[in-house]
């Protein structure tokens, strides 16, 4: 087993390492540009300089303006104070220009980027909605239907991978009699770059975990279906897929 999870690993890091491109925009910033893509099938950037004996790193306000031009408002107090757990939970700040960024020092740069790029991925799926008139989250459904369930969890709750990543995960289920720890993520937007977050944060987390942990992906089908293909991937990384509407079946096994 942990061959084939070195293996898993080392693919993933060679997927990361071939698709990302450096580029210099002017004296000062060079752009990132990373294989993950946003739901406009663009690949997402980061920009960053040297800065205060260290770097920068920013999102140039792209990932909220984007949100906002998609008609998804996050002015409401629930929104923001949402957005503001989901990036305190990566390190991530935001600036009065909605500008998600971070600092970094040559030792930690790799991870602060990482930080960066798992936040604006968590924002962009915890905020994107289908149509304007979609009443709450994603998330907040989540908690609503844990809560009705009866279901015991910790909120929020970030790990440190065997990497030396952090990864947030949206609940975590602890141990009982009869079931083992359970880790959840809500994707309100599934698809394959958000399917390769969770499958990463999970291998490189349940190396730390203890070893019969189980991780779940509950996946919002209720704006459009979920991809066969990204149901069978997260099965191939040993995470539950759990389709929104076919939420029941696990209720037993979660509230154990």
């Amino acid at each position: 087993m942990m061959t084939e999870i070195q293996r898993l690993m080392d693919e993933y890091w060679a997927w990361l390492r071939d698709r990302t491109v450096i580029r210099q925009v002017d004296d000062q910033w060079a752009e990132i540009t990373t294989p993950y893509l946003d739901r406009h099938n663009d690949c997402i950037q980061i920009y960053t300089k040297r800065h205060n004996g260290g770097y920068l790193l920013m999102d140039d306000g792209d990932t909220i303006q984007n949100l906002r031009l998609s008609g998804c408002s996050l002015d409401t107090p629930k929104r923001k104070a949402l957005l503001n757990v989901t990036l305190n939970g990566f390190g991530v700040a935001i600036d009065k220009h909605d500008v998600l960024r971070v600092q970094a020092s040559s030792d930690n740069f790799a991870l602060r980027k990482h930080s960066l790029l798992q936040a604006m991925l968590a924002v962009n799926d915890l905020f994107y909605l289908a149509a304007p008139q979609v009443a709450s989250l994603f998330y907040e459904d989540v908690v609503a239907w844990l809560d009705q369930a009866q279901i015991r969890y910790t909120p929020r709750v970030k790990f440190a991978g065997k990497s030396g990543y952090d990864h947030l995960f949206d609940f975590v289920i602890p141990k009982s009699r009869s079931e083992p720890e359970r880790i959840l993520r809500a994707i309100n937007r599934p698809d394959s770059d958000t399917a390769k977050s969770l499958m990463f944060s999970w291998l490189d987390t349940r190396k730390v975990r203890p070893s019969d942990s189980k991780a779940y992906a509950f996946l919002n089908n209720t704006e459009r279906s979920v991809s066969p293909d990204v149901v069978q991937a997260l099965r191939n990384y040993n995470v539950t897929p759990v389709l929104w509407d076919e939420r029941d079946a696990v209720k037993s096994e979660l509230a154990a």
